[in-house]
């Protein structure tokens, strides 16, 4: 008889494999802030739905953490950080309340991307500048559970590029066992185009990079949300081939792609108040040590 080993398994899916019931590990959610019913997509012209849908864009979690997509022009990702391994959107809606997060040891909402690409959010680059993925044929968001994950996706549809229109696609994939995600862009139609995408940080961030495709950022981010910010990492691994150009702005460390029609990164996120990478030393080993 084979045996299995638990070993690397957190104490929670260690328990349910040990019972016959083996819990979920990723979950989605998407809904109008009108109603709160849960739906698994929006169709829509009218391209800014940010304060009319919950948590402002379809939002994705694995056990460690949760991704939002701004329903908006910004194409960022943004990051909603956990105190322990477990699925918390369908009752939080991304801003938990205070019993709980001292109840039920729920997260937060204190990483705050401003305006740039967030954690792995996407742009489009002309030459020269940045340009947001404003839709002037609406868009298209979409959620859904997939064997062994799921994934959010948002389509910008006639964005402006180059003379042309062209429709864009980011769609984040989370996996079952995994604390990473898998951000990719796609430029569904109008052809090849050069894309941005990158991790943003804030004044007395630790910042840390690689040649080989690692960038780390850690500390608190600026109080927004939250009235006591803790430190919380950011994340990237990605393939150096992948990028034509790198720019470190004050804000951001920018990736610049080729003309090309896809590309695809790994994003992971942690905060201080976790058991297993809460603190920038331990966060940048574990981001140095996943490959693309």
């Amino acid at each position: 008889m084979e045996r299995k080993s638990y070993k690397f398994l957190p104490f929670l899916l260690l328990a349910g494999l040990l019972a016959g019931n083996v819990q979920a590990q990723t979950d989605v959610s998407l809904f109008w802030r009108s109603d709160s019913v849960q739906i698994s997509e929006i169709i829509t012209p009218e391209a800014d739905q940010y304060k009319k849908v919950g948590h402002h864009g379809p939002a994705i979690e694995n056990m460690y953490m949760a991704l939002r997509i701004y329903f908006n022009n910004s194409g960022s990702i943004d990051v909603y950080s956990k105190q322990k391994p477990q699925l918390e959107l369908s009752t939080s809606h991304w801003y938990p309340t205070e019993k709980q997060q001292t109840e039920k040891g729920y997260g937060c909402d204190e990483y705050k991307v401003g305006k740039t690409v967030g954690l792995g959010g996407i742009n489009l680059w002309d030459g020269e500048k940045i340009l947001q993925l404003t839709a002037t044929q609406g868009r298209e968001v979409r959620v859904a559970h997939i064997k062994g994950g799921a994934t959010a996706e948002m389509l910008a549809k006639g964005v402006p590029y180059k003379g042309k229109n062209v429709d864009i696609l980011i769609r984040i994939t989370m996996y079952d066992n995994e604390r990473w995600a898998k951000v990719e862009a796609f430029s569904k139609r109008g052809g090849r185009v050069q894309f941005v995408t990158g991790v943003n940080f804030h004044p007395g961030n630790s910042v840390n990079e690689t040649d080989n495709g690692h960038i780390a950022v850690w500390a608190k981010h600026p109080a927004d949300v939250s009235q006591n910010p803790i430190p919380i990492g950011g994340g990237m691994v990605y393939n150096p081939q992948d990028f034509v150009q790198k720019k470190v702005t004050d804000d951001a460390i920018l990736l610049i792609s080729p003309s090309v029609k896809h590309i695809s990164t790994k994003v992971v996120s942690a905060g201080s108040r976790e058991a297993e990478l809460n603190n920038a030393e331990a966060f940048i080993n574990y981001v140095k040590s996943l490959k693309y």
